[in-house]
């Protein structure tokens, strides 16, 4: 398929909603053959012109596809009309229920799905957050976002959502995607991250604690330990540098320095120092 079809259906881009569409489908099956079994029911998060839906039902059990734009209606209905195991959702997959969005799912389910910038990290955190039945994510995003998806404590690249992601699950980076492969260009490169749950990856005491501690050392980036948590959870000096010593930290390290083990521990330290 060729972006004739937008032409043919008078479609103009919204960039509103980020969209660019990727038309190759040799390199649409090669992304969806590593990805994709037979057993597999997919969650699509933008349909787009359909290409890679159509590539993904080809594969699937069954996929399940969120569209924002309606607009796009006419064009998605010619391009899955052979596909009897896809459904098209015209609706904000940010203002659904989660509940809502896996009821559509017999069992567990993976996420394809390609990213506009503005949405990606909402998405991710939805997700992560919420749903309790999705097994991996495979999410095309910029490359820059796909660095910080993966990145390692103490590069410029590594911020909340590393350890966010990183204690949940296994990222990383399977493919890069010129942004010559897109219609429109977009201004730059893109790459596809692999997100694979992984149950229990750490020893956590309580989830939310060690979320707020996320927020909490990565809040104020040139602030240090001792500041972002004091202004986070209003905890005293003293109580501070017991939590840094039980962890073997000073107080004065900044959290961008710390990687998911060490944010765990002092997860686990701050939720028994609030019940002690």
């Amino acid at each position: 398929m060729s972006n004739q079809i937008l032409k043919d259906n008078n479609f103009k881009f919204n960039k509103a909603y980020g969209q660019n569409f990727i038309f190759d489908k040799n390199f649409l099956k090669s992304i969806v053959d590593g990805l994709v079994s037979s057993n597999d029911e997919v969650l699509e998060i933008g349909a787009g012109a359909g290409t890679l839906t159509a590539m993904l039902s080809s594969h699937a059990k069954k996929v399940v596809s969120y569209e924002i734009d309606k607009n796009l209606q006419p064009i998605l209905s010619e391009t899955l009309k052979s596909y009897n195991n896809c459904k098209v959702i015209f609706e904000d997959i940010m203002k659904v229920d989660i509940k809502d969005i896996e009821a559509n799912f017999e069992g567990d389910y993976i996420m394809v799905a390609n990213l506009p910038y503005y949405i990606t990290t909402p998405i991710i955190f939805k997700f992560l957050e919420n749903a309790t039945k999705l097994k991996s994510m495979a999410i095309m995003v910029q490359y820059e976002v796909a660095q910080r998806l993966t990145a390692k404590a103490g590069t410029k690249e590594y911020g909340a959502i590393t350890p966010a992601i990183d204690y949940r699950a296994n990222a990383k980076i399977i493919k890069k995607v010129g942004r010559h492969m897109f219609t429109p260009v977009p201004n730059v490169d893109s790459a596809i991250v692999k997100i694979d749950f992984v149950k229990d990856k750490y020893s956590i005491l309580d989830t939310h604690i060690l979320d707020e501690t996320i927020k909490a050392v990565f809040g104020m980036r040139r602030k240090t330990i001792s500041n972002n948590l004091k202004s986070h959870f209003g905890l005293s000096q003293e109580k501070i540098e017991t939590i840094c010593k039980n962890i073997g930290i000073l107080p004065t390290t900044r959290g961008e320095t710390l990687d998911t083990h060490m944010l765990v521990n002092m997860g686990n330290e701050i939720f028994k120092m609030k019940n002690m």
